[in-house]
C-alpha cells in the first residue's frame, strides 16, 4: 500500500495479546525475558523499540528522541503471552528443557510462566518430521483445524480481556515446498482447506485465521507462509499487516553486516563457505534434509542481492557460496557459526576472513520477537496493510512487494525502517547530506 505522510495513528492502550504458534526455545525465552525485564531484573538488550533513539531534523538539532518515545509502542506491562505448541509442557518447563536460561533468570519469573500452558497444536508431522508431540488438534479438515485456532485466538482475547493480537510465527521450520495451485488465490485457498489439500502447511492454517479475524501475523521461520498470493489477498482484502520471513540472527546477520562492507570498498569475492553446528529442538529439526532445505534457501539469496552480481561481474560474478548446518547435541541453544572468507583486492591479490560466531540462537531471536510485535501492533494502528517491507531489518529473507526485490543490506534495512517512522509521524527524512546544503 503506498504510505501517507503523518497519519494517525490511534494510542496502544489496553493489553496487546501475543500468541506464538511455537512455544520452545526462541519463544520461552521472550517470554521469559519480558517478564523478567518488567521486574527489573535484566536489561532489554538487542531490543531497537526499548533502546533505540531516531534521529530528527539536523545533526545541530541535537533532537534524537528514543524510538518508544517517538512513537506510540505497546509497554512491556501490557503484554500478554499464549501460544500453541504439540508437547504440553507449560513456558516455564519448556524453558528449563530448552536450556538456554539459568535456574536465576527462571526462577524469579516461575509462577508467571508456570501459567503460560500452550494449546492443542496444529501440528503434521509430515511438515516437521524430527519432532512430534501429543497435544495436537484433530478435525474433520484442515478449515475445521482453521476455525478451531480462530475460536482459540477469540478465547485468549476474551479471557484475557486483550484490546488488540498479533500472532508470530516462532515454531520449527517445516519441509520446503513451492507455492502450488491452491495458494495461486484466496479463492481456491479456502477451497483447498476444505477439501484437505497436502500442500496446505501448518504453520499456513495459523497466517489464515489471523488474517481472518484482522489479525497482524509474522513468520519467524524460512516456511512458506504468509509470502503466497492467496494470503497476501487476504491480508489486502481485511488491511491486516504481515511480515517474513525467517529472523535473521547468527550468521546471516554477519553476512548482512560483513557483505555490505565488502561491497562499499569494492572488494571482489570468491567464496563464502558457512557451517553452523548447533544442537537445540531447530537443530534436531534442521537435521531433516527437506526442512534443512527451506532454511537453506533463506540463507543463500542474500549474498547475491547484496553484491548485485550482475553489476559489478568481475568482482561479484563467480562466488561460491556454501552454507551448511550440522545437528550437534552437546552445544544446545549455543549456535556456532564458522565463515571461511575469500576475498580479493588491488591487483587481484587474494586474501581471507574466518569469523567464529559463539552465538546464543535464542537469545539474539528473542528481541526481534519483541520489536516484530510491537512493530506489527504499531503498523496495525498506523493504518498499514499488507506486506511490511520496512521491517526487512529483521528478516533472512525479507518479503517484498511483487515486481521488486527484497533489500539485504542492514544498513539500507535500518535507515528504511527509520525513514518509515518519521514519515508516517510527518517528519522530514534523514538524507545525510552534509551541513553545507542546508539553509
Amino acid at each position: 500500500m503506498a504510505l501517507k505522510k503523518g497519519v494517525e495513528i490511534k494510542p496502544a492502550t489496553g493489553k496487546l495479546g501475543v500468541l506464538t504458534p511455537g512455544m520452545g526455545a526462541v519463544a520461552t525465552t521472550y517470554f521469559a525475558g519480558n517478564l523478567s525485564i518488567r521486574k527489573g531484573l535484566t536489561p532489554p538488550v538487542g531490543s531497537l523499540c526499548e533502546l533505540g533513539t531516531i534521529r530528527l531534523g539536523k545533526r545541530t538539532d541535537n533532537n534524537t528522541p528514543k524510538i518508544r518515545d517517538y512513537v506510540p509502542l505497546a509497554e512491556m506491562p501490557d503484554l500478554v503471552f499464549g501460544g500453541w505448541d504439540p508437547i504440553p509442557d507449560n513456558a516455564y518447563e519448556a524453558a528449563v528443557r530448552a536450556g538456554v536460561l539459568e535456574t536465576k533468570h527462571l526462577d524469579p519469573i516461575k509462577d508467571e510462566l508456570s501459567a503460560i500452558k500452550p494449546m492443542p497444536a496444529v501440528f503434521d508431522q509430515q511438515w516437521v518430521k524430527r519432532l512430534d508431540g501429543p497435544n495436537k488438534k484433530t478435525g474433520t479438515s484442515k478449515m475445521h483445524l482453521a476455525e478451531q485456532v480462530m475460536e482459540d485466538i477469540k478465547t485468549f482475547q476474551a479471557k484475557h480481556g486483550c484490546d488488540r493480537m498479533v500472532l508470530i510465527w516462532c515454531g520449527s521450520t517445516e519441509v520446503y515446498r513451492k507455492p502450488s495451485d491452491v495458494h495461486s488465490s484466496l479463492a481456491k485457498f479456502e477451497a483447498g482447506l476444505r477439501a484437505s489439500d497436502e500442500n496446505i502447511a501448518p504453520s499456513q492454517i495459523y497466517a489464515y485465521a489471523a488474517l481472518k479475524l484482522g489479525i497482524p501475523y509474522a513468520n519467524g521461520a524460512p516456511n512458506l507462509a504468509v509470502d503466497t498470493e492467496a494470503l497476501m489477498e487476504l491480508a489486502r482484502e481485511n488491511h491486516v499487516p504481515i511480515a517474513g520471513k525467517d529472523f535473521k540472527t547468527g550468521q546471516t546477520l554477519m553476512k548482512t553486516i560483513l557483505a555490505p562492507g565488502f561491497k562499499a570498498r569494492m572488494l571482489g569475492l570468491q567464496g563464502w563457505y558457512s557451517t553452523n553446528i548447533l544442537g537445540n529442538r531447530d537443530g534436531e529439526v534442521l537435521d531433516d534434509p527437506e526442512s534443512f532445505k527451506s532454511k537453506e534457501v533463506t540463507k543463500l539469496g542474500v549474498i547475491d542481492q547484496i553484491l548485485q552480481p550482475d553489476k559489478y561481474p568481475s568482482l561479484y560474478g563467480n562466488v561460491s557460496h556454501v552454507v551448511r548446518i550440522n545437528y550437534y547435541p552437546p552445544r544446545g541453544d549455543n549456535k556456532e557459526g564458522w565463515d571461511n572468507i575469500d576475498i580479493f583486492g588491488w591487483m587481484g591479490y587474494p586474501m581471507q576472513i574466518k569469523v567464529n560466531f559463539l552465538c546464543r540462537d535464542s537469545i539474539l531471536a528473542a528481541p526481534i520477537v519483541h520489536d516484530l510485535v510491537l512493530f506489527m501492533d504499531f503498523a496495525k494502528r498506523a493504518g498499514l496493510h499488507g506486506i511490511q517491507e520496512w521491517l526487512s531489518f529483521y528478516w533472512k529473507s525479507p518479503q517484498a512487494p511483487t515486481g521488486l526485490y527484497p533489500e539485504h543490506d542492514l544498513f539500507i534495512q535500518l535507515m528504511k525502517l527509520k525513514n518509515t517512522l518519521r514519515y508516517l509521524k510527518g517528519d522530514d527524512l534523514i538524507t545525510h547530506l552534509g551541513a553545507e546544503y542546508y539553509d
